[in-house]
């Protein structure tokens, strides 16, 4: 069992995220496709529920802050002059594909953060960066696999 904690709190991390859960599930502790895929996909969500109705009140007690005030204006103008193209374009279907795509500065965490800048209600949020979850974690099975079969003919 300790394993599988492993694996889920791989998952939860805001920077491994389901990119270090999966190869652990896979490669390391030889986990079934499945059980590292529900393992990491659980994990992975499991804080967005948290984050989604935390962040509010976190950003409003630290925006008493001058520095924090400060910081958190200049963040919403880069997120906004960065991606609100791609916003208004796609709607919240954005937020899937960029929390899907595995690259870094992308997730579940930074989704949660996009969700909260742009004003997507929080249920719609979830459902989106659930979406975006599970793209990833195709994303990086794939690629894991990939990239494993190869190493094994190496």
């Amino acid at each position: 069992m300790a394993n599988e904690l492993m694996v889920l709190l791989t998952a939860m991390a805001p920077i491994s995220e389901l990119r270090g859960a999966i190869p652990l599930g896979l490669e390391v502790l030889n986990f079934s496709i499945s059980k590292t895929l529900f393992l990491a996909i659980l994990g992975n969500f499991l804080p967005v529920p948290i984050l989604i109705y935390l962040l509010e009140p976190a950003e409003k007690f630290l925006r008493r802050n001058k520095r924090f005030n400060a910081f958190f204006d200049w963040l919403y103008k880069r997120t906004r002059h960065k991606f609100e193209g791609n916003y208004l374009k796609w709607g919240e279907l954005a937020l899937a594909v960029f929390v899907g795509i595995p690259l870094p500065a992308t997730g579940a965490w930074s989704g949660v953060a996009a969700a909260h800048i742009f004003g997507i209600p929080k249920k719609r949020a979830m459902i989106f960066i659930f979406f975006g979850i599970l793209l990833a974690a195709a994303i990086v099975t794939i690629l894991d696999l990939g990239i494993a079969g190869w190493l094994k003919l190496l």
